[in-house]
């Protein structure tokens, strides 16, 4: 019949952070078939927890804030479900050489027990296969083929494609099928980010929960267990500052863990004894100047979305998610 969305409509998403999970789940409510595939072991994307004997840390994203009415909305369901919650630390900020309590009153909210919580809750009911590295993507007959590093060709077939990983795999990706990204792709400048997680065998005093730093090699320092629902070792994270982590990206990893340290050695947090591990996040941050929110090419049914699409945060990221969704359900309704 006209005007309504034809049987099952396939949507292939290419990445299980959060706005490709938000994307499944509302393409999913509105009556598509949807399969979704993640290089890494699990959902979550950036807003990633690392765990180990007695200890996780929340190393990706730190906690978010809500500002538009959807988004709130979405955020009150993952309350009521208890796996996210308000988070209220002690927060500093360090400039000039000087310290000085926060007197932001924003309200920030974390996953529970882990930021990867709301990530996990939305992939529940969504089709996702994992350790699936998406190597090359064409169209024949209309449709979209995809192709595994892991597995070679995926059998299924495809009405429509979205890329919901950051814009240098996106556009590796749509360069040889889809011209019309390249363009908006080639203006975002993502920024990498140096991570170190420190592990302490009993807890360390410190003036504050959680601190902003600005103008030297870190930018972020957070005691993991001030988050409600943390239980465990007493762990923190550090994060580069963006620029610095940019420059150094290539940096050996115990070279960049000296050189992080030694700076948040100099603001007070003195890491001697503790366990170190360190992650370097290839693509952590950068976003268009103007919102977008999300991209759908009509003529060849591929879809981006992602947080640099739209402000660069975690609200941000499940928003263009969710318009992705609805721009295709319009697609879908008028264009059978």
């Amino acid at each position: 019949m006209q005007n309504e969305v034809k049987p099952k409509a396939a949507v292939a998403i290419i990445g299980a952070g959060l706005a490709g999970l938000s994307c499944a789940n509302r393409l999913q409510t509105l009556g598509f078939q949807v399969q979704v595939y993640e290089k890494s072991r699990g959902p979550s994307g950036r807003m990633s927890t690392r765990h180990g004997e007695s200890w996780s840390v929340d190393h990706g994203a730190q906690y978010f804030t809500a500002r538009d009415p959807a988004f709130i909305e979405i955020l009150n369901t993952w309350i009521e479900a208890g796996v996210v919650a308000k988070w209220q630390p002690r927060l500093s900020v360090y400039e000039g050489g000087q310290w000085r309590e926060s007197n932001s009153s924003e309200r920030r909210y974390v996953g529970v027990p882990a930021m990867n919580s709301p990530g996990q809750f939305l992939a529940k009911n969504i089709s996702i296969e994992f350790n699936q590295t998406i190597d090359k993507i064409y169209q024949q007959n209309g449709k979209w083929l995809l192709h595994s590093l892991e597995n070679g060709d995926i059998t299924q077939s495809f009405d429509y494609l979205v890329l919901a990983i950051p814009t240098p795999q996106s556009s590796a990706l749509a360069k040889l099928v889809d011209h019309s990204t390249e363009a908006t792709c080639s203006s975002v400048n993502m920024q990498g980010c140096w991570t170190v997680m420190a592990r302490f065998s009993e807890k360390i005093s410190m003036p504050f929960d959680a601190a902003f730093i600005n103008n030297e090699i870190i930018s972020w320092i957070s005691r993991n267990n001030s988050k409600p629902g943390r239980t465990g070792q007493e762990t923190w994270t550090i994060h580069a500052n963006p620029q610095w982590s940019q420059q150094w990206i290539e940096l050996d990893q115990d070279e960049a863990s000296r050189l992080i340290l030694e700076s948040a050695k100099k603001l007070g947090l003195n890491c001697q004894n503790a366990e170190i591990s360190i992650h370097r996040w290839r693509y952590a941050s950068g976003a268009i100047n103007t919102e977008m929110g999300c991209i759908l090419n009509k003529d060849t049914n591929l879809g981006l979305c992602g947080d640099w699409l739209n402000g660069g945060r975690v609200e941000g990221a499940w928003l263009s998610g969710y318009q992705l969704a609805s721009a295709i359900h319009i697609s879908a309704t008028f264009n059978p």
